[in-house]
């Protein structure tokens, strides 16, 4: 899966620059797309990684450096070429831009492998700072609705240079002490499964009639879930993240942020 992850980025960064040589933007396209590839193989990755007892420091660092090409170079890449060569007066502020995302992602990829390094469980359900294939998400996403509004001569206009300031907002999320939640920590097993199931079938639909869309929604989400974590209910938290595992009321254990059950409480019930 780090493969695919790695490959995917390295196509994405042909395709940008057979873009800058012929001045076609079907290749921006192929190149989002590989982007996007690699955000899959990477959430697949840890996955099946932990599904088979894999997960070693080896792992790791290589899963690092396939992110720094697929989530760093690549979209730096990308939105130099489509808007940040255009900006480059004064004092090629369109380099400094993509050079900031890149080295901002380097640097939270840096301290993601010394937190995992550590003893601190947290980090295996949330991430301190946005994730870098988040980022990459959010910005191919977003690169990928303009191009095809542009195209349906929607009128955009000068609406894509937002994507330099979403740029500078992503790196400063990057390094930022934001906690975001992995997708261990997503609760799949809510109490709520019914809506869930509605709410499947109207994305799938609207996946289907307006594909270009949904990463856009997806990613954005994910990207606003984390800015207003602080300010959403516990009750909502728990529907969203994990919630009390059969598993571990089984075993005895208390989930991370849980508190232990009174004892006399039990004694009274026996």
């Amino acid at each position: 899966m780090t493969a695919g992850n790695v490959l995917s980025g390295f196509v994405a960064i042909l395709q940008i620059f057979e873009a800058r040589l012929t001045d076609n933007t079907e290749h921006y396209y192929w190149a989002i797309l590989a982007i996007l590839a690699a955000c899959l193989f990477d959430v697949l990755d840890g996955r099946v990684a932990r599904m088979g007892g894999q997960e070693s420091p080896f792992g790791r660092e290589l899963d690092s450096l396939a992110d720094i090409v697929s989530f760093g170079i690549a979209p730096a890449l990308l939105v130099h070429t489509i808007v940040l060569k255009d900006i480059e007066q004064p004092a090629g502020i369109g380099s400094m831009i993509a050079s900031a995302y890149l080295v901002c992602g380097a640097m939270r990829l840096a301290r993601f492998n010394c937190i995992a390094a550590s003893d601190d469980k947290s980090s295996s359900t949330h991430f301190r700072g946005c994730p870098i294939p988040a980022a990459a998400g959010v910005i191919s996403s977003i690169t990928l609705l303009l191009l095809w509004m542009e195209e349906g001569q929607k009128g955009i206009g000068p609406w894509k240079y937002g994507l330099a300031f979403l740029m500078v907002g992503l790196s400063f999320l990057m390094v930022s002490n934001v906690e975001y939640p992995s997708f261990k920590s997503v609760n799949w097993r809510t109490r709520r499964s019914f809506q869930w199931v509605i709410v499947f079938i109207l994305v799938a639909w609207f996946t289907v009639k307006n594909w270009q869309w949904m990463p856009a929604v997806f990613f954005v989400s994910y990207l606003a879930y984390g800015l207003f974590r602080p300010w959403i209910s516990r009750k909502w938290q728990r529907e969203i993240e994990i919630e009390s595992d059969p598993a571990d009321e089984l075993t005895g254990d208390t989930p991370a942020g849980a508190e232990p059950a009174d004892e006399s409480a039990e004694a009274a019930k026996i």
